[in-house]
């Protein structure tokens, strides 16, 4: 097996001028970064202090999941031949979080909505999101069910 080697710089952007010195005294943003790439201004869930303006890690998980669903549906329409003339996603996660405070995400369900060109199989371009588990990193490294349910638009 090839290794492969991902890298991302996580900086908190939340310092009043006290650090954590109280638990209500610092805000809850950061910014990240992949090389290369420009910072995307971050912060906590809202429902942990966090700002609602701006994508949090449990968003940014199932972005990527998504995401990553995408790219592998793109690529394995193409190589069978569908053609795919547009794609939107409203991924659903589902999460579930105990009085302590801990949580988990207990499911995902993608919904993509896929355009395909007139006279395409919709039965054959359903069936590749079967097969995009074995390819994708995200689905295959997460430990909750991911299920998928797509609706199919022509022209």
């Amino acid at each position: 097996m090839a290794s492969h080697d991902f890298t991302a710089r996580i900086a908190w952007t939340g310092n009043r001028g006290a650090g954590t010195q109280s638990y209500r005294g610092y805000d809850r943003t950061w910014d990240m970064a992949t090389p290369g790439g420009v910072a995307v201004h971050c912060s906590n869930d809202p429902r942990l202090g966090g700002d609602p303006t701006l994508p949090n890690p449990e968003d940014l998980l199932l972005a990527s999941l998504a995401a990553c669903h995408m790219l592998w549906y793109l690529h394995l329409a193409s190589a069978a031949g569908i053609v795919v003339t547009d794609y939107a996603d409203d991924p659903l996660g589902m999460a579930e979080s105990a009085p302590d405070g801990t949580g988990r995400f207990v499911k995902a369900v993608l919904r993509p909505r896929i355009r395909l060109a007139d006279g395409s199989d919709v039965s054959a371009a359903d069936a590749i999101h079967a097969r995009i588990h074995v390819h994708c990193f995200i689905a295959r490294s997460v430990n909750f069910p991911v299920e998928y349910a797509a609706t199919y638009h022509h022209g």
